[in-house]
């Protein structure tokens, strides 16, 4: 079936059940940004493949609602589908949930699938369509059309060794506990895929690029249970476990389990991260208290072990990122280069680490204006070969052992024109300035975003997205609850905190630049007015000079650039051979 037949059958189905809106969004049951293909149920029915996006059904009308990252690639792939692109947060454009609420008449009914829709979503929903008295109906109404549906992911969990995390799963859970105590709870449910993870010190390979294994926990004052498919939990984890006081429960067992708690217990959760299925399995005389993981805070934070480990990581991964930067210089135009061949290349050399697992999101290798849409990725459809001229964007990153990166370098291979070279130059401006930023603690992303944009806003270019995201520990390359974005998130940004730094520039038709560097967070000085903090740079790859027009930068701006060149060649050169070094000294020759 086609797009457009998928609609029609689903269209079907609603008027059988009497559903005059059927909202697909892109979350599994554990609200996870990238899922398994088991539940791209959006991708399935819009065609849009995304990791972000949110499909309406009407009888009459078809949506999908994105945002900046995916507007180019949303309307090429929407094309023909008769479904309508909202750009979100562009002015005018409704939510989903306000559109819904305009265009339905009164009394109306709209279906959910409750499993994978978080609590706070549906709570929203319902205060929106409160005033026409609109209905909200559970049902998997994609299942019953989706006849080859993929099974659910089926990987084994194994153990994370302590020698990397810093900290044993006891630990951690003692840590959790006491941080319940302070608010009173003595349940806390965990349905987010990275928290588990993180609290039990166990990885999987559920979810393409992501380390995680599909599970929930639920954690008491004095039990931790783990429900998890039992197949994916051999002899070896489940002793490891056991060993740790962790009880295992199958998969299925959760809502019956929640369902099960004492009248007068009070447990806590968070309502982004909860299903409104979850949510409605326990019973209503309950305490609930609501607020984001205590998990998601504690994991941000790196401990000592795991930054010194990510420091290695990234020196490592610097070193592949070298190798395959002086093979592209200097073979491009030589050899017949594509954006897929370059994107297998830049995996070979990262393989070669001892610690590497995988990539930690597919990499986008976009030549010239590809590299205008932000999360291009090539196909043997769409694979643009390479010619030593423009601009070659490649956003990539390695999950290991000991770490995961993420780092764009946008790569001059030949002859650029002043307007490229220009928005390169206020691209690595505005990325100078967010990483030389000194800052008082209780800063959040949303005061800081501005240093980063200001040189571009001052030639009239913006960028669609935020300028950072949190990185994980061997986790998920985007992590909270930090992040640097105009949007406001009350969440200060901490020492041991890793984040972005990744401004760019986005010419439809013409190209794309971006250049991105991981930031550790550290605490600089402590006076009368209180504490300061600034940005350590730990990724380590050049900058390619030959995109700089060195006259737009400010000598305070040349002297970070040399600097920290100067620690990318100290750092990386010890695990270079003799002509990657020589090469690597002139990548980061002084200006």
């Amino acid at each position: 079936m086609n797009v457009s037949e998928r609609i029609a059958k689903l269209k079907d189905l609603m008027k059988s059940r009497n559903i005059d809106a059927f909202i697909v969004p892109s979350y599994d049951a554990h609200q996870s940004e990238y899922v398994a293909d088991h539940w791209k149920c959006r991708e399935w029915i819009t065609g849009f493949t995304g990791s972000a996006g949110t499909a309406v059904i009407t009888l009459d009308e078809c949506g999908l609602w994105t945002d900046g990252r995916y507007f180019i690639q949303a309307e090429n792939e929407l094309k023909g589908s008769g479904v309508k692109l909202f750009k979100m947060r562009e002015p005018g454009v409704p939510t989903f949930y306000e559109w819904i609420a305009d265009v339905l008449p009164k009394n109306s009914n709209v279906g959910i699938d409750a499993k994978i829709f978080p609590l706070a979503v549906v709570n929203t929903m319902k205060d929106k369509f409160k005033a026409k008295n609109i209905n909200i109906k559970d049902g998997d109404l994609i299942d019953q059309i989706w006849n080859d549906r993929p099974s659910m992911p089926m990987s084994v969990a194994y153990d994370h060794d302590v020698k990397y995390c810093g900290k044993s799963r006891i630990e951690k859970i003692s840590e959790l506990r006491e941080k319940m105590k302070t608010i009173g709870a003595n349940y806390n449910i965990i349905s987010s895929l990275d928290d588990i993870a993180w609290l039990f010190n166990i990885r999987g390979n559920d979810i393409h690029c992501n380390p995680y294994v599909i599970s929930y926990a639920l954690i008491s004052l004095n039990e931790a249970f783990l429900f998890i498919d039992n197949k994916k939990v051999d002899s070896d984890i489940k002793s490891k476990l056991k060993a740790d006081e962790i009880v295992i429960k199958g998969y299925e067992e959760v809502a019956d389990y929640i369902k099960s708690l004492p009248e007068d217990a009070t447990i806590c959760f968070d309502p982004n991260k909860t299903s409104y299925w979850l949510y409605s399995a326990i019973h209503k005389n309950v305490k609930k208290i609501k607020g984001i993981n205590f998990t998601t805070k504690m994991k941000a934070i790196k401990n000592s072990v795991e930054i010194e480990n990510l420091k290695k990581c990234q020196v490592n991964d610097g070193a592949q990122m070298v190798r395959f930067m002086k093979w592209l210089k200097q073979n491009v135009g030589k050899e017949k280069m594509t954006e897929i061949s370059v994107d297998q290349k830049l995996e070979s050399f990262r393989a070669q680490i001892d610690t590497f697992v995988t990539t930690s999101f597919d990499t986008i290798a976009a030549y010239q204006e590809n590299g205008a849409m932000m999360h291009y990725k090539a196909s043997e459809d769409k694979n643009s070969e390479l010619k030593a001229e423009g601009f070659l964007l490649v956003d990539s990153g390695g999950q290991y052992y000991d770490g995961t990166t993420d780092i764009t370098r946008t790569f001059a291979l030949g002859a650029l024109t002043d307007e490229q070279k220009r928005d390169f130059t206020y691209t690595l401006k505005g990325h100078i300035n967010l990483a030389q930023a000194k800052f008082l603690y209780g800063c959040t992303g949303a005061n800081l975003d501005i240093l980063a944009r200001r040189p571009l806003w001052e030639q009239g270019i913006d960028y669609k997205c935020g300028t950072g995201h949190g990185v994980g520990f061997f986790l998920g390359v985007h992590e909270g609850p930090q992040n640097i974005s105009p949007r406001m998130i009350n969440v200060p940004i901490e020492a041991g905190m890793v984040t972005t730094n990744e401004p760019g520039v986005y010419k439809e038709g013409k190209y794309g630049i971006r250049i991105e560097n991981t930031l550790l967070a550290v605490k600089d000085m402590e006076n009368e007015y209180g504490t300061f903090m600034k940005f350590e740079t730990i990724s380590l790859c050049p900058i390619d000079l030959d995109a700089v027009e060195v006259s737009l930068l400010s000598d305070s701006e040349k002297n970070w650039l040399n600097e920290y060149h100067k620690t990318v060649y100290d750092k990386l050169s010890p695990i270079l051979n003799e002509e990657e070094k020589q090469w690597l000294k002139i990548a980061t020759r002084a200006i």
